[in-house]
């Protein structure tokens, strides 16, 4: 179905105003997302921070060139969304990547803009497999801790040595 050049216009503005407050974007591909499918995944993503939003390639890729990304537009082949946020940088890739296991085959990265650059299916789905900030808190807390644990650890076994005899 053709859209008007309004709406189209439109879509462009709203596209290229979610991109310019995006700290990361992902392009995402889909086929056969059923709209319960798609509903629950909305939700789950906009609980998380990440807006998502339908869109043809060409208006996507006209807003795009408003911003002036380094780099090339990855390939978007068959049907194309686009998942943003202002937020956390890895929320967005992490979240369809989730989504994409979930729905066995149905959702795929495509691609999007990471630190003002676009990047490939390849970096995009590396960077979906880093752990939310969170996370990477709790693990460096652990790293810290462990050194001071194990003293903890051997001074009471010295303890307990000295107590014994």
């Amino acid at each position: 179905m053709a859209i008007s050049k309004d709406k189209k216009r439109e879509i462009i503005a709203k596209l290229s105003d979610a991109f310019k407050e995006a700290s990361s974007i992902v392009f995402v591909g889909f086929t056969k997302l059923t709209v319960a499918d798609s509903s629950r995944m909305r939700k789950e993503l906009s609980q998380a921070g990440v807006r998502y939003f339908v869109a043809k390639k060409t208006l996507i890729r006209k807003a795009l060139a408003e911003h002036g990304y380094a780099g090339e537009v990855p390939a978007l082949p068959g049907e194309v969304a686009v998942a943003w946020t202002t937020e956390d940088v890895t929320a967005p890739s992490r979240g369809i990547y989730e989504h994409g296991k979930k729905l066995k085959g149905a959702l795929a990265l495509l691609g999007g803009v990471f630190e003002g650059s676009f990047a490939d299916k390849e970096k995009i789905t590396a960077i979906a497999t880093i752990p939310p900030l969170p996370v990477l808190r709790g693990m460096f807390v652990n790293v810290v801790n462990s050194p001071m644990q194990g003293l903890v650890i051997a001074l009471d076994k010295i303890r307990e040595q000295k107590a014994a005899a």
